[in-house]
């Protein structure tokens, strides 16, 4: 008996439905929490330019808030931690390449970014837009900044609304530390950025005659990233969180870290009590 040899169009389909197949055994076969445990070792990407969320101290050693956390979810699973330093244009990256666990680095949620990587709830704080200036800047509102230049940093996602809506100039950087070097050197007006990092600013005798200067806007919630495929990871971090906010571990490190008692940690204490 002779069998039809199968056609091209037939051979391609199936090879098309073997890559799929391979593919999504691939793509469900992701288990961070199960990688983690065989290496001993979580790698978590934190901030290490924003004070005092995250920050190097005089030994050369990256400490703050989140870290903290990072720190407390390590231990909880009984591994060791290596954190690496990120900044917003490559913070999800990095979870997408694989080059980190996990991120806790002053993310705010944005739909956008929970297609790139899974920011599971709740969420650990909020923060909102500010613009900080010298005290005698003379700026009252947000219009002011027409025409005006203003430092920023790559990826954040208030510098649309500020140059688009507000008709500012901005001088965007990679990190806080770049865009605040421009901006005590007089190459811009203000510097926009999340109203928590300016906690670690307020302190410094150098910054006494700079304050927040108009209304805050865009508040938005911070979300930790990781990839968006491990579902069991993120409910493991959903979990944490929730605990988290339920014994005010979160609102210790505030008090720890002397930072102003956010609105957001009372509400989800008080949610999750």
């Amino acid at each position: 008996m002779q069998f039809a040899k199968p056609s091209v169009v037939k051979l391609l389909g199936l090879f098309a439905a073997a890559a799929l197949f391979s593919g999504t055994s691939a793509w469900a076969q992701v288990d961070t929490l199960a990688s983690i445990k065989q290496k001993g070792k979580m790698v978590v990407g934190v901030k290490a330019d924003y004070k005092p969320f995250g920050f190097f101290d005089p030994s050369g050693k990256i400490v703050g808030f989140e870290i903290d956390m990072a720190n407390e979810i390590a231990k909880k699973l009984g591994v060791s931690i290596e954190v690496i330093p990120v900044v917003a244009a490559n913070r999800m990256e990095f979870v997408k390449q694989g080059r980190t666990d996990l991120m806790i680095a002053t993310m705010s949620y944005k739909p956008d970014r929970a297609e790139v990587v899974a920011i599971p709830e709740p969420f650990y704080y909020a923060s909102a837009a500010a613009l900080f200036a010298k005290k005698n800047s003379g700026l009252k509102a947000w219009t002011d900044l027409k025409g005006k230049t203003v430092c920023g940093i790559q990826g954040a996602y208030y510098n649309r609304r500020t140059g688009d809506e507000f008709g500012a100039k901005l001088l965007t950087f990679k990190g806080s530390t770049e865009a605040l070097a421009a901006f005590e050197a007089g190459n811009c007006v203000g510097m926009v950025f999340d109203s928590t990092f300016y906690a670690g600013l307020t302190g410094e005798a150098k910054w006494a005659d700079y304050a927040i200067m108009l209304p805050l806007i865009d508040p938005e919630p911070w979300g930790m990233g990781l990839r968006k495929e491990d579902t069991k990871f993120a409910a493991f971090i959903s979990d944490t969180l929730k605990e988290w906010h339920k014994t005010g571990f979160i609102i210790g490190l505030e008090k720890k870290w002397g930072i102003t008692p956010s609105p957001y940690l009372v509400e989800q204490n008080a949610k999750f009590k």
